[in-house]
C-alpha cells in the first residue's frame, strides 16, 4: 500500500499533468487535489529536487511538470517518495540489506515467497507511468482505496 504522502504526492502531479504546461500555485495544486497545502509545500519542493517539476517566480508563477507524464514511471517515483519498496531488506534493489537473522539467503522460504510476489509487483507497477494515472481513471481511483495513513508506532 502506498502511504498517505505518496498519494499525495500522484494526486498533485495528476493535477499538473492535467494543467499541461500551464504554472499552478500551491494554493490551486492544494485546492484540485485535496492535499492539505502545509503537507504539500514539502512534497512539491522534494519533487522539484527530483527532476519532476519546476517553479516558476513571479505573478504567473507556481509548479509545473517538466517531464511527460508518459516518462514518470510509478515504481520509480514511489520509490522517490517513500524509499525502499520491497517487503524484506534482502529483496531491495537499491538498498539491498541481508536479514540478520537469516543464516542462509539462497535457502530462506520467506525470501522465496517473497520474492516470488514481489517481483510480480514490480513488473507491473514499472510498466505503469503517470500517464497512466491521466488516461485510465479507474487506475486513479485506486489510489483511494490503497493509501496507508502516516505510519504510526505499532505498524
Amino acid at each position: 500500500m502506498i502511504t498517505q504522502k505518496t498519494k499525495y504526492a500522484l494526486k498533485a502531479l495528476m493535477v499538473l499533468g492535467d494543467a499541461g504546461k500551464e504554472a499552478l500555485t500551491i494554493e490551486q495544486i492544494a485546492q484540485r487535489s485535496g492535499a492539505p497545502k502545509r503537507f504539500l509545500e514539502h512534497i512539491l519542493i522534494d519533487l522539484r529536487k527530483a527532476g519532476y517539476l519546476a517553479a516558476k517566480r513571479g505573478r504567473a508563477g507556481g509548479y509545473h511538470l517538466i517531464r511527460d507524464p508518459k516518462t514518470i514511471a510509478l515504481g520509480a517515483l514511489l520509490q522517490q517518495i517513500d524509499g525502499p519498496i520491497a517487503p524484506l531488506p534482502c529483496l531491495s534493489r537499491r538498498s539491498y540489506q541481508r536479514c540478520a537473522d537469516c543464516p542462509d539467503e539462497a535457502a530462506c522460504k520467506l525470501r522465496q515467497v517473497f520474492g516470488q510476489v514481489f517481483y510480480s509487483y514490480l513488473v507491473l507497477i514499472d510498466s505503469l507511468s503517470l500517464d497512466d494515472l491521466l488516461v485510465r481513471p479507474a487506475a486513479a481511483a485506486a489510489l483511494e482505496l490503497h493509501a496507508l495513513p502516516e505510519a504510526h508506532p505499532g505498524d
